[in-house]
């Protein structure tokens, strides 16, 4: 099953303003559809095309790039005999997919652009890791696209219900509720986004099926095998550190600040020893990362304090399959708890993740607040997420508190807004029930967060 993607109108745009003068790389996390929409896009926007699967491309494709990149005619020549593929200049693709397999090919695209016979599209994951790139000049003729599972607006687009995105937007806009019915409507979707994700073979799964989860949960345990394995191929001796982070992010989630203990996953250890395992986790795109920030102003990554740290699944429905993994026989009945709010297991988490996944997709970095007080030997000020309003003149930033529950209290919203109200654009909670303006603060539902652009 293909979806309709955001990221094709932005290539879209690359190709009508390129003119061929660079070559766009698709990069994001395995299993999020970078090389379905490549050829796609190939296919609806090109006579012809070319497709090169690195990770399986057999010796004497790779040997033709690194002998011939002088002798262009002999490459293309090559490449269209052993694809059977007619090329148009100017009017075919060469699509280099899984490119971070094989790096030779990716500098290769500075003498190919300057050549400007075609067009030229990569698609990878883990390209910015130094094992990749450390040999290689990387081309100044690329630009970058970063890709991401479904979003929530994709989603809603692929289970057929397009009106409601254009509601709820107008309800944003307006600053008001939705109608009830289409607000239980809207939360429903919400649900069914978190708990089966973005991740377009899961999504299948879940239409295909009828909408059951089962067979989407048996998918996203194969996609989270495949992150694993991934892992075990890093060639360095950060490998056991980013699978043990990797495996504690659910329980590292289900701490009340969500933080991540170093000491827990080694004893005695602090962030510095896992710099590079971090990198490794966001440079993959496997995990969304969100750092305090110890002054709360527009400038946030020059305050942010990277030894305290969170670390969300890039996908809450790979998070909500890697939380129950000694469970997955009774998935169905997890499934249904999650879905109708009566699982007595840290629920808030997954809202949290979710609210997360959104958040990246709508262009945002990630970072929270705390403040301890030392009087009281605890924090007194915890705000989940921290952003900036660039439709604001005066560039000021927004706090945000998810609550997963109709029940909660905003004790540290409330100390932020007082503390910092002449930076303050709007202060959000985010949570289950309908849109709201109470004493100043901006209640949205879940389904509302892709309108913080």
């Amino acid at each position: 099953m293909i979806f309709k993607r955001k990221i094709y109108e932005s290539l879209l745009k690359w190709k009508s303003t390129a003119n061929g003068k660079w070559a766009v790389l698709i990069e994001g996390a395995r299993r999020i559809g970078k090389s379905t929409i490549a050829e796609q896009f190939a296919k609806e926007q090109y006579k012809s095309y070319l497709l090169i699967n690195f990770s399986i491309a057999p010796n004497e494709v790779k040997e033709v790039f690194r002998n011939n990149l002088e002798n262009l005619d002999v490459l293309f020549m090559f490449l269209q005999t052993y694809y059977h593929v007619n090329l148009q200049e100017r009017d075919s693709l060469i699509i280099f997919d899984e490119v971070q397999a094989f790096p030779r090919a990716r500098e290769a695209i500075k003498f190919l652009v300057a050549d400007g016979r075609y067009d030229y599209l990569e698609t990878g994951s883990l390209i910015s890791i130094k094992q990749n790139v450390k040999d290689i000049v990387i081309p100044s003729e690329e630009m970058t696209m970063n890709m991401y599972p479904l979003d929530f607006e994709e989603f809603c687009e692929a289970m057929g219900n397009t009106q409601i995105i254009k509601y709820i937007h107008y309800c944003f806009e307006k600053q008001q509720p939705l109608e009830r019915g289409i607000h239980n409507q809207a939360m429903l979707l919400f649900k069914q986004y978190m708990l089966t994700g973005g991740m377009p073979e899961s999504v299948s799964a879940f239409i295909d099926s009828k909408l059951s989860f089962t067979q989407c949960d048996t998918t996203k345990r194969l996609i989270l095998n495949l992150y694993l394995n991934d892992i075990q191929k890093i060639k360095d001796s950060d490998k056991g550190k980013v699978a043990a982070i990797f495996d504690s992010i659910p329980s590292s989630l289900s701490r009340h600040d969500r933080e991540v203990v170093f000491s827990n996953i080694i004893p005695g250890s602090t962030y510095m020893q896992f710099d590079e395992t971090f990198y490794y986790l966001k440079s993959s795109m496997m995990c969304n990362l969100c750092f305090n920030v110890t002054d709360p102003s527009v400038a946030l990554s020059l305050n942010e304090d990277r030894a305290s740290v969170k670390c969300y699944l890039s996908d809450t429905g790979l998070l909500i399959s890697q939380a129950f993994n000694e469970k997955s026989e009774l998935a169905h009945e997890v499934y249904k708890q999650i879905l109708f709010d009566k699982l007595k297991f840290n629920n808030g988490m997954f809202y949290e993740n979710a609210i997360a996944q959104m958040l990246v997709a709508t262009g945002h970095k990630l970072f929270f607040y705390k403040h301890y007080n030392k009087e009281l030997h605890r924090n007194d000020m915890e705000i989940d997420f921290i952003i900036t309003d660039a439709n604001s003149l005066k560039h000021k930033i927004c706090p945000i508190e998810v609550k997963s529950t109709t029940r909660y209290q905003i004790n540290s919203l409330k100390k932020f807004v007082d503390k910092y109200h002449e930076r303050i654009s709007k202060a959000y909670v985010i949570h289950p029930a309908n849109f709201k303006i109470k004493d100043g603060i901006t209640y949205i539902p879940s389904y509302m967060t892709i309108c913080l652009m």
